[in-house]
């Protein structure tokens, strides 16, 4: 028997329709102002093989960061004026984080834009990484870099929605924990939806 490419099905997942999604989906009548100006922002979202089938490579951030300290995130960032695209953007961020290089990098599709509760239009970057590299956290912005296997992150069963006091109320969101990593938040939303196209 064929064992089954994953990429072949992440790929499928790419063509799925779905909308766009946000960190207060799970928070109807809470947004951002009306009238907020979003800043457009990448980030790579890179699956690898790996020894034990095809894993996803994130980060940890570091805890002195302004926005999201310690959390765990997708490689990415702002868009920039010489990004010619969000897709350029996320290569360039992916490069300044962890060292992977472009050239080691082939794109496969984004996911819809998710808006976050700090005002970021993100775009996800799906892409698949060719060869073993070793990472290279970049100082005061990565503390760590690791991998979760696919079969966690495309796993709808895998999340779950929990929920804390912010700004004054409490809030629903995604959670998806894998060992001593709590993956929650917008990076959980967006894995989320990537899981749902995953099944179907």
């Amino acid at each position: 028997m064929t064992k089954a490419d994953p990429f072949a099905a992440i790929n499928k997942a790419l063509g799925c329709d779905s909308g766009p999604t946000s960190d207060f989906d799970l928070n109807p009548g809470i947004d951002l102002p009306p009238g907020r100006r979003l800043r457009e922002a990448a980030v790579l979202v890179p699956f690898i093989d790996g020894p034990d089938g095809v894993e996803l490579i994130l980060t940890k951030r570091s805890s002195v960061l302004r926005h999201h300290p310690g959390q765990i995130s997708f490689p990415g960032g702002k868009v920039d004026e010489d990004d010619a695209s969000p897709e350029a953007a996320a290569l360039r961020e992916a490069w300044e984080e962890i060292g992977l290089d472009p050239k080691n990098v082939e794109i496969l599709g984004v996911l819809p834009v998710h808006k976050t509760v700090t005002a970021f239009a993100m775009t996800p970057v799906v892409a698949r990484v060719r060869a073993e590299f070793t990472p290279v956290p970049e100082p005061g912005e990565v503390a760590e870099v690791f991998r979760v296997p696919l079969s966690h992150v495309a796993d709808p069963a895998r999340y779950r929605v929990e929920s804390r006091i912010w700004q004054g109320g409490p809030r629903k969101y995604y959670a998806a924990p894998f060992g001593p990593y709590y993956i929650w938040g917008a990076t959980a939303r967006v894995l989320r939806g990537f899981a749902e196209r995953m099944s179907r």
